[in-house]
């Protein structure tokens, strides 16, 4: 797809503000302080460690810090085994990378780990700095190779979704109204934005009709007062801010203020230049939208527009 969004030039600079790379997470768990300390001092030039002194504790920080990239895990602890500790966190997390370290020779533990895909690597001690800094390496590239292959297939399984449902609204609806609900609904589960509005557009002005779809169940429309949407529709563009708190034209807005929204992206959705609708995705934390992200959401809103057409004359 050859540059999709015509206006995509003039939103890189934003997108690159927020792509600078982060240090990957890595959690380590060790009942003895000093082992923890020596993990931590190892690895924290490359990664940002968060340090756990059982298997509880670990679940804790995971429940509240998310996916890490790898977790390395002493086996033997009081309460909790380190093999039983990460085969409870791969339900939630299957693309982490996790690593054992022992000093026993419980080769039954370790070979049932390992053959189930609970466990990447087992490390003795006392270990070798450079042998377990090369297997946290690879390790981290292979989370880095998991978490894209996971990401390329949720990209393939939304656009696919979004088809079908594209497909269907075009077929079934019998009003533009009727269409609204179903298009809400599939951009909001297939793009992860807290919040998606589709909105009709008649004369260059929003109407009255639209349906929303939001992550928690409620959901404020202030796209009437909001200059991101107003910029959309005025100029046919589509018209992004990935981290409205540094924006100085966008932070002092009020509804921007009030409900938390710190990324916007608002698409036009026009046939043969009439403004037909205007699809806006909220979220509350800055994103980091990728140019493929954004042509996929581009081309589904042209797809959309061809079934809104389809609707309005043929219902």
């Amino acid at each position: 797809m050859d540059n999709a969004i015509p206006e995509l030039d003039n939103i890189k600079s934003q997108l690159k503000s927020r792509e600078r790379r982060k240090k990957p997470k890595m959690l380590v768990v060790d009942d003895e302080p000093d082992n923890l300390d020596l993990l931590y001092r190892t690895f924290r030039r490359e990664f940002q460690v968060l340090k756990a002194d059982s298997g509880a504790s670990a679940l804790e920080i995971l429940s509240q810090e998310g996916e890490v990239a790898v977790i390395i895990s002493d086996q033997r602890m009081p309460e909790m085994k380190g093999t039983e500790f990460l085969s409870k966190t791969v339900p939630q997390f299957p693309n982490t990378v996790r690593i054992i370290l022992t000093g026993f020779t419980d080769i039954e533990d370790l070979v049932e780990a390992i053959n189930s895909g609970q466990v990447y690597k087992y490390i003795t001690k006392p270990w070798d700095p450079n042998e377990l800094k090369t297997v946290v390496q690879r390790a981290a590239e292979t989370y880095e190779l998991l978490k894209q292959r996971t990401e390329e297939l949720r990209r393939a399984q939304a656009q696919t979704n979004l088809l079908m449902t594209i497909v269907g609204v075009a077929r079934s609806a019998n009003s533009l109204e009727a269409c609204l609900p179903p298009l809400a609904q599939a951009f909001g589960e297939n793009f992860s934005p807290d919040y998606c509005i589709l909105q009709l557009v008649e004369k260059n002005a929003l109407t009255e009709a639209q349906s929303s779809y939001s992550k928690d169940g409620t959901i404020e429309n202030w796209l009437q007062d909001d200059p991101l949407i107003a910029q959309a529709i005025a100029s046919g563009n589509v018209q992004i801010a990935v981290d409205i708190a540094k924006d100085p034209d966008l932070a002092a807005v009020p509804h921007y203020q009030s409900c938390g929204i710190q990324a916007h992206l608002a698409i036009p959705i026009d046939y043969r230049n009439e403004q037909i609708a205007v699809l806006s995705l909220q979220w509350k934390e800055p994103s980091i939208l990728r140019e493929d992200e954004l042509e996929l959401l581009h081309l589904s809103a042209q797809q959309v527009a061809l079934a809104l057409t389809c609707t309005r004359y043929h219902p």
